[in-house]
């Protein structure tokens, strides 16, 4: 089999919040969702599209917990890439997604950031090659 990262931790204070924001605000498909223990989930959220997976994860000691919402350092460290910004960007308002800044064009392509109900910042990235 070849290597690939499969799933990146987002730490989050509670499973079924997080599941309900990653499937309806970001149309993230919920892939596994397996308890472990009474406290403790298997949780994986995708895109529709192929790429990689989140594990969402309820944190084990105080300090994992300090780190929710700041798991990228106050940096936008989650990339969401899409093939129409405009409709993505309707949709994440309709859902009270925060976005941080108005959709601006850089070389890679039109992007704009948002967070997630924990503080995360993203990317919403329309990539140039997928505009006509």
């Amino acid at each position: 089999m070849p290597r690939r990262l499969a799933y990146t931790t987002l730490l989050i204070p509670d499973y079924d919040a997080a599941i309900a924001f990653f499937t309806v605000a970001l149309r993230f498909r919920l892939l596994e969702d397996t308890r472990l223990t009474p406290t403790k989930r298997w949780v994986v959220v995708a895109p529709a599209q192929e790429g990689g997976a989140l594990l969402l994860a309820q944190p084990g000691t105080p300090e994992q917990a300090a780190l929710i919402g700041r798991q990228g350092g106050g940096r936008v460290w989650l990339f969401l890439h899409t093939d129409d910004l405009d409709a993505d960007l309707e949709h994440l308002q309709a859902h009270g997604v925060h976005l941080t800044e108005t959709p601006r064009d850089e070389a890679h392509g039109r992007v704009v950031v948002f967070t997630d109900p924990w503080g995360n910042r993203w990317d919403l990235v329309e990539p140039r090659l997928a505009r006509p």
